[in-house]
């Protein structure tokens, strides 16, 4: 496949649904070079289909094999990467912490803070070493790491401990060009915000509707980060629906 090599790259985790999926349709309007990556192969494909500017990346971001192969063959195709969103995640079984399944815990942690820890380690690596040096990590937090939902144990303390991942990689960044920030969404409506209010309901019938916003808003502000030139940096942003009980609430 034909690529032009003077657009700029963006590799996008959990691109195969949710704000992944909306950040990456975004970007492939505006003609970046954007892959895909995500365990399904056929969503990808989906939302490649039409865009010579897509590469389809199935791998699973818990393993690191696969993740260093990804951004390898990635790379082979642009020439370089400027920008990582790192941003595929899950959200468990809520219940109090004596509720929750281990599993349910061990596979939040996999994937939520083991994924993105390796999917930037493999994306820092590249950054460093290409030329020009450089690039942008954006790391999806939430605004859980700040205010959590009720009986969310295992997503809060990850998304907690992506803020400060992403502090360090800020930080560490810093000598070869690398910027880093956090995007920290409340209630886009993707499909696992859609549970989480059908689960709301379920629980409360009489309590108010989870308040929501269109998902290609959320796209357009890691659209804004990504877009910044190197000298500057979105450190940290919150984007949430309005009315939501965020501010406040607890």
């Amino acid at each position: 496949m034909s690529q032009d090599l003077s657009a700029k790259s963006i590799l996008i985790t959990g691109a195969s649904s949710g704000i992944g999926r909306a950040v990456a349709e975004l970007c492939l309007s505006k003609g970046w070079h954007v892959g895909l990556l995500a365990r399904r192969q056929s969503a990808l494909e989906d939302v490649a289909m039409g865009h010579l500017n897509a590469t389809v990346l199935p791998a699973d971001v818990t393993d690191a094999t696969a993740v260093d192969h990804a951004v390898n063959h990635f790379v082979m195709q642009t020439g370089r990467l400027d920008v990582l969103f790192n941003n595929a995640g899950i959200f468990t079984p809520a219940g109090t912490i004596d509720e929750i399944a281990l599993e349910d815990w061990y596979a939040s942690v996999n994937v939520n803070l083991n994924g993105m820890f390796l999917a930037a380690r493999a994306a820092f690596r590249q950054m460093r070493r290409q030329s020009p040096q450089g690039g942008r990590i954006i790391n999806n937090g939430s605004i859980a790491a700040q205010v959590p939902r009720p009986n969310s144990a295992p997503y809060a303390a990850t998304k907690s401990a992506i803020t400060g991942l992403t502090r360090s990689l800020s930080l560490d960044g810093r000598a070869f060009d690398i910027a880093c920030g956090q995007i920290d969404i409340g209630n886009a409506r993707t499909p696992m915000v859609e549970d989480l209010s059908a689960r709301q309901t379920v629980t409360d019938p009489q309590g108010p509707p989870m308040q929501s916003f269109a998902v290609e808003d959320a796209a357009r502000s890691v659209l804004h980060m990504a877009e910044l030139p190197p000298e500057a940096n979105v450190q940290f942003m919150t984007v949430m629906a309005t009315k939501m009980p965020y501010i406040g609430r607890g």
